[in-house]
């Protein structure tokens, strides 16, 4: 497994952000995708060992394109500079709970959980919370989860959502709109020890936090 080439091409691909270059790269393009599906099918290959709900077996179950959808941004850049997986259930496009990885030089990250769950969702994620407070607070202040994923990310209510007492002592935790963590991945990682290995440990940190918000899925999800 090698990633240097993909690397160096997504380092270009931020400089020449345009359709023109990167039509005369799509060599380039095409091998460093492979060389990235390749490691996120080793990865995906280790993961079903710790977490036994995953339920993929290909990159192109868990890998985003890199063409953005630039209609309603600002951005009218027409490339991610980054390849990213989401590992999960059912696959990128699924509403369970699952494991991310971003490469992108200077900004790879890995964490996962669930971001934009439907109004549906949120509301039996939140209502889980609700009924099972101590397990939840539990794994969000499990020594090596806290140290991992200090925070989760994402926007968050100003008020107590509808539906829950505004006098519940852990409001905070029902704000959330996103159930998200994540940690750092430097450059270095990569091309040094065993990147596979540092991403797995993590997962493995994170396996309990998805778990917790799976069987709120699962209620929904048939």
């Amino acid at each position: 497994m090698d990633l240097q080439n993909a690397f160096q091409f997504l380092i270009d691909l931020k400089f020449n952000n345009n359709r023109p270059w990167f039509n005369d790269n799509k060599e380039r393009y095409l091998s460093a995708k492979n060389d990235f599906d390749t490691f996120v099918e080793e990865l995906i290959a280790l993961l079903k060992k710790q977490d036994k709900s995953i339920d993929v077996n290909s990159a192109k179950e868990c890998v985003f394109r890199i063409y953005r959808d630039a209609r309603f941004s600002k951005n009218k850049d027409p490339y991610k500079t980054n390849f990213g997986a989401f590992i999960s259930k059912g696959g990128r496009k699924s509403q369970y709970a699952g494991y991310y990885v971003h490469f992108e030089p200077d900004n790879s990250f890995m964490g996962g959980g669930i971001y934009q769950p439907t109004p549906v969702l949120l509301k039996t994620i939140r209502t889980q919370i609700f009924e099972n407070t101590k397990e939840y607070k539990g794994i969000l202040e499990q020594k090596d989860f806290k140290k991992q994923f200090p925070v989760l990310h994402g926007d968050k209510l100003k008020m107590a959502p509808k539906g829950f007492p505004k006098d519940f002592e852990a409001i905070d935790l029902l704000k959330n709109k996103h159930f998200v963590v994540s940690q750092k991945i430097e450059n270095e990682v990569w091309f040094e020890g065993d990147p596979l290995k540092r991403i797995l440990n993590s997962y493995k940190t994170q396996q309990t936090f998805n778990e917790f918000l799976n069987r709120a899925v699962g209620k929904e999800v048939s």
